[in-house]
């Protein structure tokens, strides 16, 4: 970690005027009710945002971290990275984030969710893997899962995590129109999948119809917003055969779009895959050419050491899962050979039914501490290696490094400022420990995507909050009556 006064210099500010005059004639993308600091009418030519902080925790290459300093966004872009007073006497600003008490740094990037799912919080806890899914989770889907369920779900899983300073994640549910529609309104960033299953699902027959309809969404949706990505989301080696992954593979190269796919995530997995194709899951894939495309590995727990030279030279990205990993007892994954071998490795939180939450800095905090206990070696997965995962790894693990994850200039301004106001801050050391180790989603005060504030200081403003708590309690209600009357 390097703490320096300023990330600019006379480069920094040709390049940061050559953005200005390039994005100048696109629309502001700040929060339209933002004034300036002297709640006046700003010039003009104002840029759309500053966001100040007593750090910038930037996340680039260089581990840079600047004291008392501000971030420049405008037109959705971060323009300028500097000191406080460099960045203020630069520009005049629309809008403004006062960074007293404040860290700034990249928005936290889930690289696995079913959002969705936050309507199942707590329906079936303590089970392994099969009999949660086969016994509770995928009679309950077919059951009450139908457009209206995901969109209260998804709506409900945005509200958290934008609460706890997620701007990205990567989604894998059924009616993806509809997730799709409720990121579009929320603000948030996201890859969503369409659902590819061999078994009648919420919104599909089998695979066949699964992959038809994927590519509906796909062709809707596709270069329509450009913080949403639509992708396939073959659910695993064990719901599809050979010949169904093959064609999903297919059918997402053709469309020019990744894959999402819970992969090597359990040893029932390990023994399927044995049985079923005479080798080890990663090995299947690579075997039928699977990996021969943009892949996100959800979980990926149990890899052969020759499996791990696959994924690092195929650049699959690995999502870690240390909270649904360790509840649902499918094992503690090799994260640190992994990353010494060179794969690509970000964090998740899985769904809000196996987790039960949807909370990335516990992810963080976990993660660091499974694999020291794992090793018996404490200085294995360091705090900047975690924080690492869920910002610009995690971004480079889903294929998005060239537009968030860190705070660079001509990147996304995908942007939280965390509060350190709390006692347990106090006394602050060393910032990069902090946000791994002590922080949490209560600590997150403001968030921006794309330029736009989705949260100021702990207010909402692209979620109705009290509509969403509403619909989701009595939407639980019923399911919860209706699992009571099944069970008698």
């Amino acid at each position: 970690m390097t703490i320096k006064k300023s990330a600019t210099g006379v480069f920094s500010l040709l390049i940061s005027l050559i953005v200005i005059m390039a994005i100048g004639a696109c629309s502001p993308a700040g929060d339209s009710s933002t004034t300036s600091s002297e709640g006046q009418v700003p010039d003009a030519d104002a840029i759309d945002l500053i966001i100040e902080g007593e750090y910038i925790v930037t996340m680039d290459e260089g581990g840079n971290v600047i004291r008392d300093g501000a971030v420049a966004v405008d037109g959705g872009l971060i323009i300028d990275i500097g000191t406080a007073s460099e960045i203020n006497s630069r520009y005049n600003a629309k809008g403004r984030l006062p960074g007293e008490n404040r860290i700034v740094m990249p928005g936290l990037i889930n690289g696995h969710s079913h959002a969705a799912m936050t309507l199942l919080r707590g329906v079936a806890d303590d089970l392994a893997l099969m009999d949660w899914l086969n016994n509770y989770i995928f009679p309950a889907e077919v059951e009450f899962v139908d457009a209206e369920f995901v969109r209260i779900g998804t709506e409900l899983a945005c509200w958290e995590m934008i609460r706890g300073g997620t701007t990205t994640f990567v989604d894998m549910y059924y009616y993806p129109d509809v997730v799709a529609q409720v990121v579009e309104s929320c603000g948030l960033r996201a890859f969503i999948s369409a659902t590819v299953i061999d078994q009648r699902s919420p919104d599909a027959e089998d695979a066949a119809d699964s992959i038809e309809k994927g590519l509906a969404f796909i062709n809707n949706w596709k270069d329509r917003n450009n913080r949403i990505t639509p992708i396939f989301g073959p659910h695993a080696n064990y719901t599809l055969n050979a010949e169904q992954l093959k064609a999903t593979r297919a059918a997402a190269n053709d469309a020019g779009v990744p894959i999402s796919i819970h992969m090597s995530e359990s040893p029932f997995e390990l023994e399927y895959s044995k049985q079923t194709f005479g080798m080890t899951s990663i090995e299947l894939f690579e075997s039928i050419g699977f990996l021969d495309g943009p892949t996100i590995g959800a979980h990926v727990v149990w890899p052969t050491e020759e499996e791990i030279k696959i994924l690092a030279d195929r650049r699959v990205g690995v999502i870690h899962n240390p909270t649904s990993n360790m509840k649902i007892a499918s094992g503690i994954s090799p994260v640190t050979d992994m990353l010494r071998a060179g794969v690509l490795v970000g964090l998740g939180t899985d769904g809000a039914a196996s987790n039960n939450d949807l909370d990335m800095w516990e992810e963080m905090r976990l993660a660091a501490l499974l694999q020291k206990v794992d090793k018996m070696d404490p200085e294995v997965m360091s705090a900047t290696t975690v924080l690492n995962m869920a910002t610009s790894g995690g971004s480079e693990a889903i294929g998005l490094r060239d537009k968030v994850g860190a705070l660079e200039i001509g990147l996304r301004a995908d942007i939280i400022q965390v509060s350190f106001d709390d006692v347990h801050f106090v006394p602050t050391y060393d910032v990069i420990s902090h946000l791994v180790y002590v922080a949490d989603e209560q600590d997150v005060a403001s968030v921006t995507v794309d330029g736009k504030l989705l949260m100021r200081e702990g207010e909402f403003l692209t979620i109705d909050t009290n509509r969403v708590r509403r619909e989701a309690t009595a939407l639980a209600g019923r399911i919860q009556a209706a699992l009571a009357e099944r069970n008698q």
